[in-house]
Formats: structure tokens, sequence, C-alpha cells
């Protein structure tokens, strides 16, 4: 895998965390208050639905419960969890407690993928979280306990989520669009029902709110997630872990440029550091060894070789 290679399929992957940066703005300024089984409902349902039509491709065999439990991971699960972070702390805070996921990854990935853990990586993980929280943390942060347990919850279902979709792959055959489809469906089939029992239903559903669940959703999660799902195929995971760093960095730029919240120097040094992380993991991404699909199961547009991985 050439650099140049890496370092397209890293800018178009970051497009991912960056539109999800704009989940918190979106959450408190355009979605009904305190519903956030129904915004992850909303993210994920519509949106798989519309893939499964265009796909027309449905999971076999043991893909039916990969399937499920990978939707359940990345976004089912994830989904609510990060919205109840979203409508407890700042975004800002939210995304410094699931900056956390880079280095869950790091150890999901030693123990079921085999990567051997390089201190390249540790110190992009120090790095990460210290310019993270240079970034978002100051002394107006509110860290309410529930919403830092959601956030901490929500990076250890995506973290584990990557690491079985690097695991695991994809079937011989099918496309990311059928995949990603298949996941938010999943989700969404979990969060209606969740939804319909313990939230219920607004008594009064605005033009805004409508705008904020079709972000969400074809956006949000129909072409944030094809893209991410793309760049776990063909980067190691660790590296495209890194890129969710990009989700503080753009929640932090939308409330300066929409909202007017000023950025202090420490915030501007902490976007330094953040960035200067992501760059030392794309560095060495080139020399991880990416995992195959599953055996048998490796992608039919992946004709290069297997990168070796590193002595």
């Amino acid at each position: 895998m050439t650099r140049g290679r890496v370092a397209l399929d890293s800018l178009i992957t970051l497009i991912a965390p960056v539109v999800w940066g704009s989940t918190y703005i979106v959450t408190t300024e355009l979605l009904p208050p305190d519903r956030p089984l129904l915004a992850a409902a909303m993210r994920s349902l519509p949106a798989g639905l519309v893939l499964l039509a265009v796909t027309r491709v449905l999971p076999h065999g043991v893909w039916w419960w990969r399937t499920l439990l990978l939707g359940t991971l990345n976004m089912g699960v994830f989904f609510y969890l990060l919205f109840v972070a979203a409508y407890l702390l700042p975004g800002g805070v939210a995304a410094l407690v699931m900056s956390v996921q880079p280095m869950l990854v790091l150890v999901l990935a030693a123990l079921v993928l085999g990567n051997r853990v390089r201190p390249v990586h540790v110190l992009a993980c120090v790095l990460g979280v210290v310019g993270v929280g240079l970034l978002v943390v100051g002394p107006e942060a509110a860290l309410n306990p529930w919403g830092v347990l959601a956030g901490l919850a929500a990076a250890a279902c995506m973290a584990t989520g990557i690491v079985l979709t690097k695991h695991w792959g994809r079937p011989e055959g099918v496309g990311v669009l059928a995949m990603t489809g298949w996941q938010l469906t999943a989700a969404g089939l979990l969060l209606a029902p969740a939804t319909l029992v313990f939230e219920g239903l607004p008594d009064r559903i605005t033009g805004a709110n409508l705008a904020g669940f079709a972000y969400l959703g074809l956006i949000g999660a129909l072409v944030a997630y094809a893209l991410w799902l793309r760049g776990l195929e063909r980067l190691p995971a660790l590296a495209v872990s890194f890129l969710s760093f990009g989700s503080p960095l753009a929640a932090t730029v939308l409330g300066w440029a929409v909202l007017g919240e000023a950025l202090t120097p420490v915030q501007l040094t902490g976007a330094l550091i953040a960035v200067a992380a992501v760059a030392v993991a794309q560095v060495v991404a080139p020399r991880s060894a990416p995992v195959d699909a599953s055996p048998g199961h490796r992608r039919a547009e992946d004709t290069s070789p297997p990168v070796p991985a590193s002595p």
C-alpha cells in the first residue's frame, strides 16, 4: 500500500467523523429535546431501508447474526449512547469522553487481530487525548456523570465494532453500501420498538426537527457510514480509529462558526496536537498489517497483495 493511496483513503474516511462532529450541534439546535432513542432510530432505520431498496441484497448464513451484532455495536446502541451524551454534556466534553476510543481499539486489535502494539501508537493515543482535552475542556465544562458514562460506553461499542468489522470484513461479492444498509436496518429495527415503549412519540414534530432527522439520517448515517466502512476495509483498524479525532475538531469549529464560541490559544494548541496524533497514526499505517476480511472472504475489488506486518 503506497503512501499516496493511504493518504487518499484517510482523507475520504475522515469525512465521516467530520460529519459526525456536527451531531452535537444538530441535536441541541434542531432535534426534539430529551429524545435519544427517537433520534437514534430516525438516524438509522430510514437510511438503512433506503440502502436495502437500492442494493436489493440480504445477508445469508452467519451474516445474519454478524449483521445484528455489528449493527448493534456500530450504530444501534452506539447511536443511543451518543445522543444521551449529546443531550447531557456540552458537545466538546462529549467528544472528549469518547476520544478514548483509539486506546480501546489499540487493546482490542492486539487481542482479536493480533496486531502488535508499537510505542508510536501509544504516543499517538496520548497526544490525541491531550489534544482533545485542551481543545474542548474549559472551566465551564459540565460533567454530568450519566453523560460521561454514556460517552465511555459509546466509545467501547464503537471500538468493538471497528475491530470486529476489520476481523470479519464482508461476504464475497457484497458491496459496502449493502453492508451499510444491513447494519443500519438492524440498528433501526432494534431501536424503533424501544422508542415506542420507553419514549413514545413527541406531541408535534416541527420543520426544524424534520430537517435535523433528515440530515442525521442521509448525511450522518447513509453517506458517513458508507465512507467509514470503506475506510475500515482499506486501512488498519487503529489508523481509522485515530481519524475519529476529527469529530471533536469539527464540533469545536462548528461551535465557533455557528454559535459564536471563541477559540482560545489553548484550544488552538489542542487542535494542533490532535491533528498531529492523527498524522502520526496515518504515517505508520502503511507499515501496519491490514487484516483480510476472513478466510475465503477477501474483497473481490482489492487485488493488491497484503501488506506484511512490521518486524
